[in-house]
């Protein structure tokens, strides 16, 4: 086990560099934050490189951290680590491992969702409901990102999330015969009123402008959740939630 004190040690110096996205594409790494996450890690510990933990905090016995280099750090050190506001003390850095989607049947296809929250949240609602892949379009927040991180509360460990092209994509799923469900206000069914599928493809899209049109026209059907009260709209993480589960039945 390794030790570090100077808050100017390279090594610290390249940690903190994995909280800017330029570094996290030049390495394919990214840096997990707190006790949750990095136990998620642990459990496919293919993805762990090591383990960062402040002197006042330990590892908890029941981790099978043997294997992970362990390197302990001053709580200086480890709170310039942190983008909250309650450091936990421990981190791990991690391979961004591209995960396989072997015959995947369903899956969220994200358009320029921006806001770390809710990209995390549509993540981790994907999980849950048990959806195959997730494929993260151009104009999104960086899956890597710290908050989105821990809005997805470790799913990034569960199952694929794939940066690409949604217009290719959606051919692909096309030649598959999955079929791909657009968001929209306009021109659009009740959700309520289609027929479920064994194989499908979630399609949503920007908080404020939604899914692009030209993605939109490519869709086999686009559906909406009707509002009953006063709201203009909902969260596009809380639709997305809606949808899947309705999708998945």
């Amino acid at each position: 086990m390794k030790h570090i004190e100077s808050i100017q040690n390279p090594k610290v110096k390249q940690w903190k560099k994995l909280l800017t996205k330029k570094e996290r594409d030049k390495t394919g790494t990214f840096l997990v934050e707190g006790f949750h996450l990095v136990e998620e890690a642990l459990k496919h510990s293919e993805s762990v490189i090591e383990i960062i933990v402040s002197t006042s905090v330990g590892i908890p016995p029941r981790w099978d951290s043997r294997e992970i280099p362990v390197t302990t750090v001053t709580e200086e050190i480890s709170n310039s680590l942190s983008d909250t506001e309650a450091p936990q003390g421990i981190y791990a850095v991690c391979r961004q491992v591209q995960m396989e989607v072997p015959e995947a049947k369903t899956y969220l296809l994200i358009d320029a969702v921006q806001d770390p929250g809710n990209l995390g949240t549509m993540i981790r609602t994907a999980d849950a409901a048990g959806i195959d892949a997730v494929i993260v379009g151009k104009g999104s927040v960086d899956v890597y990102n710290g908050k989105v991180l821990r809005s997805a509360q470790g799913s990034h460990f569960h199952l694929p999330i794939i940066s690409g092209d949604l217009h290719k994509w959606m051919e692909q799923l096309k030649e598959k015969n999955i079929s791909v469900y657009g968001t929209a206000l306009e021109g659009a069914a009740a959700y309520t009123d289609i027929s479920t599928e064994d194989k499908f493809a979630l399609l949503v899209g920007n908080e404020g402008n939604g899914v692009n049109k030209e993605l939109l026209a490519k869709t086999d059907a686009n559906l909406y959740i009707p509002i009953y009260g006063k709201s203009e709209s909902l969260n596009v993480a809380v639709a997305t939630g809606i949808l899947l589960y309705f999708l998945k039945k």
